[in-house]
């Protein structure tokens, strides 16, 4: 009999599945549409008063946030290779922000007791809206979003745009120079793309040399630390395809000068040698006496033999 008690509950529930009549039947209910009528008619069916319920507005904020929090999750893990969390998730993750703000605000229908954040955000040790708005908060620190972003997140900010528009260039005259030299060529030379394409990707590099630069000094964004994950890694990216996969190599502007403070360095090293000789040779004299002093010597040496 303990099990017919149990199910007695659950009668109302699976009632309301069944048409008018009995022997008419409804649409089938969801897994979830299920369980949440299930446990609405468990709270309704002579179960203790003290057992804490959540209002219809705390359950609706509750939902809310469940679905944010998927939409951002799936966001993620889609763009997660090649990189695109900052560009791609950003909308998603300011609305997950909002929801949540919107629970930790909000208050019930009834005494202040059952406010909606004292009920989902506090109410038990997991406290899993607070664990997940804590993980995506620390992930999307750690990618660095702020600094891909406007003030206010509403989108890209105008450098991180225009890295990420020679960076779709540099990848396009790479595919483009590839497609016309594998005809003619083998596939190991990359002439043409070496070429042809490094004036994009010297500007590319030059691009992120300086929004590093001024990433350091606290840039658009306000944020010091390091570029956001999107920039960091489609740099990254043309930087392997252009050192390791092509073998190309920038050409450096300032030549002419590094080879000639080159030269004399390497030249130096002679300088001192022939200047030292030369001034050796100078400071070596050959001493003559005169023919009076040698008289005068030979002299004083006969007396002193005789003396």
């Amino acid at each position: 009999m303990a099990p017919v008690r149990c199910l007695l509950p659950l009668l109302p529930a699976l009632a309301l599945a069944l048409g008018p009549a009995a022997g008419q039947l409804r649409r089938p209910l969801a897994l979830g549409e299920a369980e949440e009528l299930a446990a609405g008619e468990l709270w309704g069916a002579g179960l203790p008063g003290d057992l804490p319920e959540l209002e219809p507005e705390c359950r609706h904020l509750l939902a809310a946030f469940a679905e944010g929090s998927a939409a951002l999750s799936g966001c993620l893990g889609r763009r997660a290779r090649p990189v695109r969390l900052c560009q791609a998730c950003h909308l998603h993750y300011r609305r997950l922000l909002a929801q949540y703000g919107s629970i930790a605000r909000a208050v019930g229908n009834s005494s202040e007791s059952h406010n909606c954040a004292k009920s989902i955000l506090t109410s038990d040790r997991l406290q899993i809206v607070v664990t997940l708005s804590e993980f995506f908060n620390e992930t999307w620190e750690a990618a660095n979003c702020a600094n891909c972003l406007k003030n206010n997140s509403e989108g890209l900010s105008n450098s991180t745009a225009e890295f990420l528009d020679l960076f779709n260039k540099s990848l396009t005259c790479f595919e483009h120079n590839l497609q016309g030299q594998t005809i003619y060529l083998s596939p190991n030379n990359y002439t043409e793309v070496c070429k042809n394409c490094n004036e994009t990707y010297k500007m590319l590099n030059d691009l992120y040399n300086s929004l590093q630069r001024t990433n350091r000094q606290g840039g658009e964004s306000g944020h010091s630390a390091h570029l956001c994950i999107d920039v960091e890694d489609a740099m990254n990216i043309t930087r392997k395809l252009w050192s390791r996969t092509f073998n190309c190599s920038v050409p450096c502007s300032d030549t002419v000068p590094v080879i000639a403070v080159s030269s004399f360095i390497l030249f130096l090293p002679i300088v001192f040698y022939l200047s030292s000789f030369l001034h050796s040779k100078q400071k070596k004299r050959i001493l003559i006496l005169p023919k009076r002093i040698q008289s005068n010597a030979s002299l004083v040496n006969i007396q002193e033999k005789y003396s």
